[in-house]
């Protein structure tokens, strides 16, 4: 008897199967793709023209300021360039024009201070991985802020505060760890007391109390997570021994260096919104207390391009 039309023999079935087992695979691969415009390709665009823009003012007046922000804002965009490539998303439809080119380094203030509040604002919404290096690029750009009076002082951070709801268990060893160099940090402002002038009084007396606001956050929070927070040592060794001015000056940029990379720690593990941004304030907070300890100390560059990141 001759089959109908609408029959289907056993072999016919299972090659449609076969197909329909390799198509299902290709459908989950395909519907999870993100096609909206990368979030950090308007940061790596304003980087790299920050850079070619800094570089044309290095040969002028005040080209040491104007070099240090070339070199930091080139190592910003060598930093995200990389992770815009991976993910290859669609080009925006529509780009806003590009800025002028500022004529001098007060063009800079506006140009900084943007760039760091657009990160600000993306690293809550990133995953961790990116969330760290955008972080970092705030932070890189806050510092810069204090490089100069000419580019503008920049708002300092936000003082913290304990996160509300409970801290997920994965963001209490990075908080541990945070908190053990806020404690160090503690401890070189006392040990450095003795070598520097009285001129020194009000950066030393704000130093404490920032790293003491942020000791006693820390303790609560990991106490309310069930946790004992780490207790400081009873000493510490200092990476150089101080002696004068400079070398206290460079230990405490060392210890804000290192507080740093701390709280960058803390956005690199977590996807907590609330942990996120107070790990993120006080790494702007540490970026920024540095820079001027380092210049007083003559280190270059004066600001760190990427905060808490390994160099």
């Amino acid at each position: 008897m001759t089959a109908r039309p609408t029959d289907l023999s056993r072999r016919s079935v299972l090659r449609l199967g076969a197909v329909a087992a390799v198509a299902l695979p290709l459908a989950a691969c395909t519907t999870g793709t993100d096609e909206t415009p990368d979030p950090l390709a308007p940061l790596l665009a304003a980087a790299q023209a920050d850079a070619a823009a800094a570089r044309k003012l290095a040969s002028g007046a005040g080209g040491d300021v104007a070099g240090q922000i070339a070199d930091a804002r080139a190592a910003h965009a060598a930093a995200l360039k990389p992770e815009v490539d991976r993910l290859n998303r669609p080009q925006p439809k529509t780009t806003p024009a590009p800025a002028p080119e500022p004529a001098d380094l007060s063009g800079f203030k506006d140009r900084l201070a943007a760039v760091r509040k657009q990160a600000e604002d993306l690293v809550p919404t990133l995953p961790a991985y990116r969330a760290g290096l955008v972080a970092s690029v705030a932070a890189g750009c806050a510092a810069l802020q204090r490089v100069a009076p000419s580019i503008g002082r920049g708002d300092d951070a936000q003082p913290i505060a304990a996160p509300s709801g409970s801290v997920p268990a994965e963001a209490v060893d990075p908080l541990q760890k945070a908190l053990a160099t806020e404690h160090a940090a503690l401890w070189v402002y006392g040990l450095v007391t003795a070598f520097l002038p009285a001129d020194f009084g009000d950066a030393l007396k704000s130093g404490r109390a920032e790293h003491t606001a942020r000791r006693d956050v820390l303790i609560q929070v990991i106490t309310a997570a069930g946790s004992t927070p780490v207790a400081p040592e009873a000493a510490y060794v200092p990476a150089k021994p101080v002696t004068d001015a400079a070398s206290a000056a460079s230990v405490v940029a060392t210890a804000e260096a290192d507080s740093a990379a701390a709280w960058l720690g803390v956005v690199n593990r977590t996807d907590d919104k609330g942990v996120r941004g107070m790990a993120l304030q006080a790494l702007i907070a540490a970026a920024r207390r540095g820079t001027p300890w380092r210049q007083q100390a003559g280190e270059k560059p004066t600001a760190i391009a990427l905060p808490g990141q390994r160099s």
